[in-house]
């Protein structure tokens, strides 16, 4: 005689039931993850530079590479108390809120200044993530106590060209430097596994942002009138020589708002990391990171160039 409180075959208990879901959104995590870092456009075609074509292949990949992962439910991991003391020790946390805040204020500025639709639709994509990196850095801090400065007010820029721009560039240096750093801290065990995969995929949304932006960089230069070009050039040329500038004073330990920082934490950051690397081993790292998280992207999209080849020239100056 079968027993009567027994499980029929083919019904589930909760516990799998619930083991079952998690696997199906464990690989849903994993499916979304892979896809923000590989994409290539079907066509096989060639790309000119500046064409529609061109514009339709980095907005499609900033489009179609979002992550929709959601800051609210991120489970922040318990740290032991060592390695809580190491996180919250950085010296980076307000500086890393402020600048998110100011990012997305001026990427969505300037999205509302565009007409073409796919452009507009990116732009709006990228300043949406820009606010998304705020809220995950919010949520990290009080998940782990960390005290904030007070923030500033963030106003829209008068020029949205400038802010898009100054933003771009500025995550074109920074980022390449984040790399270099994330790869060092996991590296070294400064960072707990579990808080380097929650806090990966913000790292490589960083690098597809740079990605779209220097295509477009190089598509709007391409469109501009012959006599808007020189203006053009000289305009980012103002915006590096204010990078240079802003980063004189963040290395001096006042940020762009005037608030004082820690120093030199770009400079001497592989060491707050736990891996005191030479200068020449940290710009090798830092060029090993930015191609291995540029390499899954379609080969007809432009990279950075600019901070890798100066940094390949300090690196032979270091020789």
């Amino acid at each position: 005689m079968s027993d009567p409180l027994a499980t029929p075959e083919h019904e589930t208990t909760p516990d799998a039931e619930a083991s079952a879901i998690a696997a199906v959104a464990q690989a849903a995590v994993e499916e979304a993850d892979h896809a923000m870092r590989h994409w290539a456009d079907p066509s096989p075609e060639p790309v000119k530079l500046g064409s529609p074509r061109h514009l339709s292949l980095f907005c499609n990949m900033l489009l179609q590479t979002h992550n929709p992962y959601k800051p609210a439910v991120i489970e922040w991991p318990q740290l032991s108390p060592e390695a809580l003391g190491r996180v919250t020790s950085l010296p980076i946390w307000d500086i890393a809120v402020q600048t998110e805040g100011r990012a997305s204020i001026r990427v969505e500025t300037f999205a509302a200044t565009v007409q073409e639709p796919l452009l507009r639709r990116a732009l709006e994509m990228d300043g949406t993530e820009e606010a998304r990196h705020k809220v995950v850095l919010s949520k990290l801090v009080q998940a782990y106590g960390i005290p904030l400065a007070p923030e500033p007010s963030y106003p829209p820029p008068d020029d949205p060209e400038w802010g898009w721009l100054v933003t771009g560039y500025s995550e074109c240096i920074d980022s390449f430097f984040a790399f270099g750093l994330f790869a060092a801290a996991k590296r070294s065990g400064f960072f707990p596994a579990e808080l380097v995969e929650t806090f990966e995929p913000v790292i490589q949304e960083e690098g597809r942002h740079i990605l779209f932006f220097v295509n477009w960089a190089a598509w709007y230069r391409r469109n501009l009138p012959w006599w808007r070009r020189p203006l053009f050039a000289l305009k980012v040329a103002r915006v590096w020589a204010f990078l240079i500038w802003e980063r004189i004073g963040i290395a001096r330990g006042i940020d762009p708002d005037g608030v004082a920082q820690d120093a030199n934490f770009t400079m001497n950051g592989s060491v707050a990391l736990g891996e005191a690397l030479s200068p020449r081993s940290m710009i090798e790292l830092c060029l090993a990171e930015n191609e291995r998280r540029m390499a899954g992207y379609d080969s007809r999209l432009l990279r950075p160039e600019t901070v890798p080849r100066l940094a390949r020239l300090a690196r032979r100056l270091l020789r």
